[in-house]
């Protein structure tokens, strides 16, 4: 028998808007164990030169987790220790880490030059990247993520220190900011946190 008209075209607009509705739906957020950032802060996006002397852009990571900080060469303790923690880190990863880099921003670039910080990356880990570039420009990358840093009067012996944010921003492949970590933070966490954006990929 067949259906009557007016109750075959409701049921065809109740699928459509079924439809709709689960387009529109976005999928569940990942269950971060760090400050979840998502939507909260600008895609990974710079003009720099690594730490091999060639220019690179924001978008020659995307593919790749990133896990971008801010620091210097002749930084006394956290910048060491934060890049010995992420080694770990690295390490418990195990074949995960090929997906993911450090980028390890210099903000004392007139110290900093490629070479210097090549040689100073790869002394923690082989999936680090060292970034260097004008003061503006780098200037202008710690303002995009709401960081911060000063230069301190220097010594006698024309050596300076400088002060500067210790955050850890976690992006998925696709370049979304999405965790945000500091060197207290416990390893285990930032593992969790890296095998979600590892293993998932990007949620949006």
């Amino acid at each position: 028998m067949k259906l009557p008209r007016l109750p075959r075209i409701a049921l065809l607009l109740l699928l459509v808007f079924g439809l709709l509705l689960g387009g529109c739906q976005r999928s569940a957020p990942l269950p971060f164990r760090l400050t979840d950032i998502s939507g909260h802060m600008p895609d990974l996006d710079f003009r720099l030169t690594d730490d091999h002397g060639k220019p690179v852009t924001g978008a020659d990571y995307r593919g790749k987790v990133v896990l971008l900080y801010f620091g210097y060469t002749h930084c006394p303790d956290v910048c060491p220790l934060t890049l010995a923690h992420l080694h770990v880190v690295m390490q418990r990863l195990g074949g995960l880490a090929d997906g993911a880099r450090i980028l390890f921003v210099s903000v004392d670039p007139t110290r900093d030059t490629p070479d210097v910080m090549h040689a100073y990356v790869n002394a923690f880990d082989p999936r680090a990247v060292g970034l260097t570039g004008s003061p503006r420009m780098v200037e202008a990358l710690v303002k995009r993520y709401r960081s911060s840093f000063t230069r301190e009067p220097g010594g006698t012996d024309g050596n300076y220190e400088v002060s500067h944010g210790s955050a850890i921003y976690l992006f998925d492949r696709d370049g979304h900011a999405r965790a945000l970590a500091t060197p207290a933070a416990s390893q285990d966490d930032i593992v969790h946190d890296l095998h979600l954006l590892l293993g998932s990929g990007a949620v949006q």
